[in-house]
């Protein structure tokens, strides 16, 4: 059975990284795995999305609208804007933390992460973060990405041992210890 992940948040956040590591465990476990990514103005704070899509009889890397199993978002606004991928009884991985958008700051306005959280919780199963409070007890604020894909663990679309191992073939072995603190933080 097809497992549809997409990933979102803003550029900077570690979304494409996440994203590989994702595609790289599932392949590493044998299983086919179709990826894509619409980073677009992701250099300068602009949404980045990744769709990955993992097992068999997959012809397109985009997952459908309404086919996502789980969406793993770094930013509560990029989960609200992407809500519409979700299936029906899919879950919403979500960094508490909201980024505010360049043009929120240019106008005076401000989004609430309350109102974003609780109008995710309304419309699906969700499981928001706290990423700060995670980077702060791991000593480092380059993790997010890794504690996000070890949330995911829960829903059952990868294995913590997968990612781990796919850690290990992605990023400088310096980090690698870390990652996977990250990995297992909401254990």
């Amino acid at each position: 059975m097809a497992k549809n992940i997409l990933i979102c948040g803003v550029g900077g956040q570690g979304t494409v990284l996440a994203a590989k590591v994702l595609s790289q465990a599932a392949v590493s476990s044998g299983k086919r795995v179709l990826s894509a990514e619409t980073i677009g103005m992701a250099q300068r704070g602009g949404s980045v999305v990744s769709h990955v899509r993992i097992g068999e009889n997959l012809f397109s890397p985009l997952i459908p609208k309404g086919q996502a199993d789980v969406i793993i978002a770094f930013e509560a606004t990029e989960a609200v804007r992407n809500i519409e991928y979700l299936k029906k009884d899919g879950m919403v991985i979500v960094n508490k933390k909201v980024v505010q958008p360049t043009t929120a700051s240019l106008t005076g306005k401000t989004f609430e992460e309350g109102a974003m959280i609780e109008y995710l919780e309304s419309v699906a199963k969700t499981v928001a973060v706290d990423t700060e409070q995670a980077c702060e007890d791991l000593k480092s604020s380059k993790v997010v990405n890794m504690v996000l894909l070890g949330a995911a663990c829960k829903t059952g679309v990868i294995e913590r041992d997968e990612l781990k191992a796919a850690v290990k073939l992605l990023v400088k072995p310096d980090f690698y210890e870390l990652n996977c603190k990250a990995i297992d933080y909401c254990n």
